[in-house]
């Protein structure tokens, strides 16, 4: 009946919003990977992830899209109560697909949902300051928040394809203050996507709270990547921040312990995975 109390007894209890934290102010990196269902997610917490997301990127790597807006909420929903059943320590992070946050009462709506029937403990969202509404909303219903910046990829017909975000000066101080306002507002997480490394350093430096990067350099307070990428299930052209860890490896789990050490002992990611 009281789950938490027994999970307390585990030899390392659940991660949660503290745990995060408090490896930031460790300096101990925060190892986070992506999951679409039960199975996957049983294998990325057996191997030490601290925190999963179930992604919009399903969109792409599950469904076949071209980008992430045609997922919806009825998607995540489904997708996410499927990798809850699978963990037991890692830290389920949901995404919130297009247009569901346009306004801070559906962006409530939609959160709840996610963390009702899909078992979320984390929403995410992309935006910079025109997000802080948005999050502080949230975050006054006691909705713990991920604040995605960088390279937005609901935001890709706007700024017309996938691209490094944030090598003008300019646009990395703006990105700098969107991260500060967005912590300020509620933001329990930033993650940072697609970002030359001292945009990276600089960002993590000025928040309090994690920054888990995804092609933001080797400064920041975790790594994320897609778990299809790591296990080169992923054909065609990947991103420059990708590493195959199947290769050299005979199975899925010892592919994706090995991500989990390097990012531990900040071997991930190497100069080859990171943008100038």
């Amino acid at each position: 009946m009281y789950t938490q109390l027994e999970q307390r007894g585990m030899p390392e209890p659940p991660v949660n919003v503290s745990t995060l934290r408090k490896m930031k102010q460790d300096g101990e990196p925060i190892a986070c990977l992506t999951a679409y269902d039960a199975s996957y997610a049983a294998l990325v917490d057996a191997a030490g992830t601290d925190l999963v997301l179930v992604g919009d990127s399903l969109g792409m790597v599950i469904q076949g899209h071209d980008t992430t807006v045609p997922v919806t909420v009825d998607d995540i929903v489904y997708h996410c109560r499927n990798v809850a059943r699978g963990l037991r320590r890692a830290f389920l992070v949901a995404d919130m697909p297009f247009m569901s946050y346009t306004k801070p009462g559906i962006a409530l709506d939609n959160a709840v949902r996610l963390m009702q029937e899909g078992g979320a403990m984390m929403v995410k969202l992309e935006g910079g300051d025109d997000q802080v509404d948005i999050v502080e909303h949230l975050a006054r219903h006691d909705i713990p928040v991920c604040a995605h910046l960088g390279l937005k990829p609901q935001s890709v017909h706007k700024i017309g394809g996938f691209k490094v975000q944030g090598r003008e000066p300019d646009k990395a101080k703006e990105m700098r203050t969107a991260a500060k306002r967005l912590q300020d507002a509620g933001a329990d997480i930033v993650l940072l996507e697609c970002v030359p490394n001292e945009v990276g350093k600089l960002i993590t430096s000025a928040l309090d709270v994690p920054v888990i990067g995804i092609g933001a350099g080797p400064d920041v307070n975790g790594q994320i990547l897609v778990l299809y990428d790591v296990l080169d299930i992923t054909q065609g052209r990947t991103p420059k921040f990708v590493k195959n860890y199947q290769s050299g490896f005979t199975s899925p789990l010892a592919a994706v312990q090995a991500y989990v050490q390097e990012v531990k002992a900040g071997d991930y990611p190497a100069p080859e995975h990171c943008f100038s």
